[in-house]
This record gives C-alpha cells, sequence and structure tokens, in this order.
C-alpha cells in the first residue's frame, strides 16, 4: 500500500488523522482515491441518499468596516461616502420577502462597523423576533461579535449571552480565513489572531449556542497551517463534546477558495482540484463534525455538484442575495429549481432544512424513495 492509502485505511478504521497525515494528503494529487474514502465517511454519518439546502438570505447590513482585509472588495472605510448602514425597515422588508419564499434562515453580515453601539444590535435582534418569530438568525461573525465588545466594554460571555437574549440564534464561522496568525498578520492585521476567533464560538458553545466553521485557502498559507486549521477546529470541538454544554459546537463545516479579483490581495485563484481535495481532507480529519457543505458561489455549481462525491452532504443556502464574495468576483447564483437538479444531477435526493438541519421537506424523485420517519429522526 502506498503512503496515502496506508493514511486513508487509517481513516476509514476510524482512527484519527494527526498534523503529518494531513499534510501529506494536502501534498498528494491523488483526489479521487481521497474522495471516494470521504464518501464513505459521509455516507456513515447520513446513510440516506440526501443532499440537504436550505433557504436563505444573506443581508450585508452594512459596508462600513475598520479592519481593511486586503482580500476584501467589499468593505469601505468609516467615513467613505460610498458607506452604509441599512434602515432597520429595509431589513424587516428583506425578511419578510423570504419568509414569502419559504426562506427560514437570515445570514446578517456586514463589516465591523466603529460607529454602531451594541445596542442597535440588541435593539434590531429584538424588533425582528418581534415581527417574525419564526425566523433563524444564524448571523454576525466572530470579527462583529468582538466589535461589539469593544464598542460596548462588556466582557465576551456578556456581550454573547446578552445578543443570545435579543434573538441572536447562532454564530456563522466567517472570517475563519486560516486559523494561524502567519498568514492572519499578512492578510488582516486588525483582524485579531486564531484565537480571538476561536474563542469567540467557544464562549458561544459555552453558553448553548451552536456554530458553524470555515476555511479559505488560497491565502498564502502553507499546507501545514491548513492542517493545523483542521486540528484546531477539531479540538475545540472536542472540548464542546467533552464539557457536555447545550450546544452541538460546530454544526457543519465549509470551505472555499479565495476570490481575489477587485482585491488588494495579488493572489493565484485555487483549482477545483484543490477545492475538492480540501473537502475531502476536511471530512477526513474532522471526525466530529456531521454535516459538510458545499461551496457553489464561489466554485460554480458544477464543482458544487461534484463536492456532493467528495464529503459534502449538504448544498448550502440559496443565498437570495449576497454582495461580499460576489464583489471578489464570484458571481454564481441558483436558484431553488436549479439546485434541485444539480442535487438530483448528483445522484442524490434533494431535501430542504433548517439552520439546525432538521429535515423540513423532501423533493421525491419519481425513481427514488426516501423514508421520511427515518429523516425526520435523523
Amino acid at each position: 500500500m502506498s503512503a496515502i492509502d496506508l493514511i486513508l485505511d487509517k481513516a476509514l478504521k476510524g482512527e484519527r488523522l494527526q498534523l503529518e497525515d494531513t499534510v501529506r494528503l494536502f501534498e498528494s494529487n491523488e483526489i479521487e482515491k481521497m474522495g471516494a474514502a470521504a464518501d464513505v465517511i459521509m455516507k456513515r454519518w447520513h446513510p440516506e441518499p440526501l443532499a440537504t439546502f436550505v433557504i436563505g438570505r444573506n443581508i450585508n447590513y452594512t459596508n462600513v468596516c475598520d479592519v481593511y482585509c486586503r482580500f476584501c472588495a467589499f468593505y469601505r472605510r468609516p467615513g467613505s461616502e460610498e458607506g452604509y448602514v441599512f434602515p432597520d425597515e429595509t431589513i424587516y422588508q428583506k425578511i419578510a420577502e423570504t419568509i414569502g419564499v419559504n426562506g427560514t434562515e437570515i445570514l446578517m453580515q456586514g463589516g465591523t462597523n466603529p460607529n454602531l453601539p451594541f445596542s442597535y444590535y440588541t435593539d434590531l435582534l429584538r424588533g425582528i423576533k418581534q415581527r417574525f418569530p419564526e425566523i433563524t438568525m444564524h448571523s454576525f461573525s466572530p470579527a462583529e461579535i468582538k466589535k461589539m465588545q469593544e464598542v460596548s466594554g462588556l466582557p465576551l460571555e456578556t456581550v454573547l449571552r446578552e445578543i443570545h437574549a435579543a434573538g441572536l440564534d447562532s454564530l456563522p464561522g466567517g472570517g475563519a480565513e486560516i486559523l494561524d496568525d502567519r498568514t492572519r498578520r499578512k492578510i488582516s492585521r486588525l483582524k485579531g489572531s486564531w484565537r480571538d476567533w476561536m474563542d469567540v464560538m467557544q464562549t458561544a458553545h459555552k453558553i448553548g449556542m451552536n456554530t458553524t466553521a470555515t476555511m479559505v485557502i488560497g491565502l498564502g498559507e502553507s499546507l501545514e497551517e491548513r492542517a493545523l486549521h483542521l486540528l484546531r477546529v477539531r479540538e475545540a470541538q472536542d472540548e464542546c463534546i467533552a464539557n457536555g454544554y447545550d450546544s452541538e459546537g460546530f454544526l457543519a463545516f465549509i470551505s472555499w477558495t479565495f476570490q481575489p479579483d477587485n482585491t488588494n490581495l495579488k493572489l493565484d485563484r485555487q483549482s477545483p482540484e484543490e477545492y475538492l481535495k480540501t473537502v475531502a481532507v476536511s471530512r477526513l480529519v474532522l471526525d466530529n463534525i456531521k454535516n459538510f457543505q458545499s461551496s457553489w458561489v464561489t466554485m460554480g455549481p458544477e464543482v458544487g455538484k461534484l463536492s456532493l462525491q467528495y464529503g459534502c452532504n449538504d448544498f448550502g443556502s440559496t443565498m437570495i442575495e449576497e454582495n461580499v464574495v460576489s464583489s471578489a468576483g464570484a458571481t454564481h447564483k441558483v436558484n431553488i429549481e436549479q439546485i434541485l437538479q444539480l442535487i438530483r444531477e448528483a445522484g442524490k435526493i434533494p431535501a430542504q432544512r433548517n439552520t439546525r438541519y432538521d429535515i423540513l421537506r423532501v423533493f421525491d424523485d419519481v425513481n427514488a424513495k426516501v423514508d421520511n420517519d427515518f429523516v425526520m429522526q435523523n
């Protein structure tokens, strides 16, 4: 057996992959072999032939940001004539439109706007929940939470408890980029250390909030830094499980490639093969995270479809509206009918889920029958 075969065999036997194993996988070009192993692991978590998606909307409520990430084409500096903050009524209207198309999730993210007091967020969330109690607010990245902590002067745990009580249901994993400080200092010096990002997530888990974790490749990071990123996410998930928090920790892991267009970071775009390898390696290493999302927004629908054979069980969000990665040249858009078609073309049965990955509706095909009782219980 080759060295890669031995590592894949180790993962398939349920043994944990370590740093050296993970680096060797990232170094290898045996992508299809890794994808096949990741698909086996995925099917142990998800034996039914479903691929899920959520009907959600991104609301980029402000583009004012004082972190100045070199890879971002969306932000505007404080004081810029092009800076904006949406009025509350605009946000309410966007949520109402989302609910009108059976949407269940709002991913509200913006810049780290130093002009917004902490009360802006808590008041807005209370207003949203009063009007739309059924909507799930899966919103605000760790960097935004840290900015709330800074402007309020409150301890991190207090900020999270208060914003959770106001109506924030779960935290998305944006801003992780690469969880290693060498790369972070190069691309987003003011955004904070990898520990800052993780502290927010682990504190959220402690108080009972679910989160997701992300990784962006192609930022000039080494393969060892990619591996460290995965091991640090796995370790945090281990801690959440071991402490018995009233949280499932990281509900999902999402990776994508850096989109260089219109940014100040001139790096080569990563290939679809490198993305698919990352999906597969992540599934093999992160043995304590159940759900892996495809990133069709950055990679395009066809590569997104392929990722369902490389360890992903989920097609992500319909993303009715999105302005951040599209500012950097990612312009792939799909509607619900296209998502259903792409999932079926991948040989899967589409199913709508909510943010907690509960199945809401299975779109049965003529030639494939799903046991809905099984689905509703798992």
